[in-house]
């Protein structure tokens, strides 16, 4: 076997390593991963734009209108929050929110 094939042998995609872990893309387990995954990674962002405008959970949460545990909840991807809940959560975080219509083929 020569480097080449050696490498290609030890090679796998993500797609191998996610199908291995959580199934197959529709099945419960990889959906139940995917709809985590992206409440983690919501969370995250809220998170890091909150920390750069020097504000606390408890504020954030006055001015949403909601308590400091629910946005320690959604910055721990807990939860998710409802889309008119995120919207308020990001104008108060001064960002924007852009909605595009994706051209699936």
């Amino acid at each position: 076997m020569n480097m080449n094939q050696l490498n290609d042998s030890l090679l796998t995609s993500v797609d191998e390593i996610m199908d291995a872990k959580f199934g197959k893309p529709g099945t419960p387990e990889r959906e139940q991963f995917r709809r985590e995954a992206y409440a983690y990674y919501l969370g995250q962002i809220l998170h890091d734009a909150r920390k750069s405008e020097k504000m606390t959970q408890k504020e954030l949460a006055g001015r949403v209108g909601v308590d400091k545990s629910y946005i320690s909840k959604i910055e721990k991807g807990v939860i998710e929050p409802g889309i008119a809940m995120f919207y308020r959560i990001a104008s108060e975080l001064g960002l924007s929110v852009e909605l595009n219509r994706r051209l699936i083929l």
